[in-house]
């Protein structure tokens, strides 16, 4: 099942046409006489979802699955009128209270309140889907001990035959560990302190690596190496080759700290115009957090200067509101003029604000990557 942003329109849409869907299941079992072919349907797809939970020696269990969702007698049932939706629905919850995970003990039993046909078959839907999240979880897990086992070697194997048949294939990857082995050794150089030093050139990088007496350790490299990842600029230079398989998730990740990167921007730019006495009201801060990350939402960071816009206008609007609350006077049109393009100019990458912030994340965050 796909999962869309949740102020997405690609999400109302789904959410809509699932509401469509479930009123006129409704519609149907409230006829009268009652039209059991949708719930009928339903039954076959909660039938195939249970016997997909079942473990092979699950034989006994199997059958009495089989046995109460006979299809061909549940269309016999409702061509007569003698369907009894609710018997079958209380079987089905029978069956997954015996085949959930202990922590969805509960979950189930809380179906069996529903008196709505209609409404108890979608969360039944619900809660089979949970089930076979926790199922394909667990597989994973078990078998997760025996995949490392052979992972590695398998991986090296595959990239050694690559390598033999042909040499440069894998010259992204190298230059990518090697960019950062020469950071890794260039700020070991420097003070910490300094943001501005993480801007040198290649050069400067290089020289760094041959004059170090040090020789950064595999751990440090590889660590800086997917903060790197992190603040990748499309066409910066080609993705390591080794991780293009992983390339749709890093980005994912990527667009999450740059997400992050803007709202700590905006918090910090008006809190610097606000001070403290506004940032004290209590929610005021998460307010701001929330409008800032509902306007970022679902967009690529080719967008943020229309969302910055719309941003300062929100957070203006919060800001005048929380001074009336608070009994102070409303901020002079200057000073809203400057707070409003303080937030617009975020979206340039060169803001001041944002370096800073980019900085802690993609140069001074080694040591969180070192910890898990």
């Amino acid at each position: 099942m796909v999962n869309f942003p949740p102020h997405s329109l690609e999400n109302r849409v789904k959410e809509t046409l699932h509401k469509a869907f479930w009123d006129r299941l409704k519609k149907q079992i409230s006829a009268s006489p009652p039209d059991y072919t949708q719930a009928i349907q339903l039954l076959q797809e909660i039938k195939e979802a249970l016997l997909l939970l079942l473990l092979p020696q699950n034989s006994q269990l199997r059958s009495q699955i089989e046995g109460v969702l006979d299809l061909e007698l549940i269309r016999q049932e409702a061509e007569h009128g003698a369907l009894d939706i609710r018997g079958l629905t209380t079987s089905i919850l029978g069956t997954m209270a015996m085949l959930c995970a202990p922590f969805r003990d509960e979950e189930v039993q809380g179906l069996q309140s529903l008196t709505d046909p209609a409404e108890l078959l979608r969360e039944i839907f619900r809660v089979l889907d949970l089930m076979k999240m926790d199922m394909l979880n667990f597989t994973i897990q078990s078998l997760r001990p025996y995949l490392q086992e052979c992972y590695v070697q398998y991986e090296q194997e595959k990239f050694q035959k690559i390598l033999d048949k042909l040499p440069n294939s894998l010259d992204n990857t190298t230059e990518w560990l090697r960019r950062a082995a020469a950071a890794v050794s260039a700020s070991s150089l420097q003070s910490p302190s300094c943001p501005a030093a993480s801007s040198s050139s290649d050069a400067r990088f290089q020289g760094a690596v041959s004059s170090s007496s040090t020789v950064p350790s595999v751990m440090s490299v590889l660590n800086r190496g997917y903060m790197d990842l992190l603040c990748w600029e499309p066409g910066q230079s080609e993705y390591p080759e080794t991780l293009l398989l992983d390339q749709a998730r890093l980005q994912e990740v990527q667009a999450q700290v740059n997400q992050l990167t803007i709202i700590a921007a905006v918090l910090l730019v008006t809190s610097g115009v606000c001070g403290n006495t506004l940032f004290g009201s209590p929610g005021f801060i998460d307010r701001l957090k929330l409008v800032t990350k509902v306007l970022l939402e679902g967009l690529s960071s080719i967008r943020y200067e229309e969302a910055l816009q719309d941003i300062s206008d929100q957070v203006l609007q919060e800001v005048s509101r929380t001074l009336s609350q608070l009994g102070y006077p409303a901020f002079a049109s200057e000073k809203c003029t400057s707070l409003k393009g303080q937030i617009k100019s975020i979206a340039d990458k060169g803001n001041a604000v944002r370096h800073i912030i980019g900085w802690a994340v993609c140069d001074g965050n080694d040591s969180l990557m070192e910890q898990h």
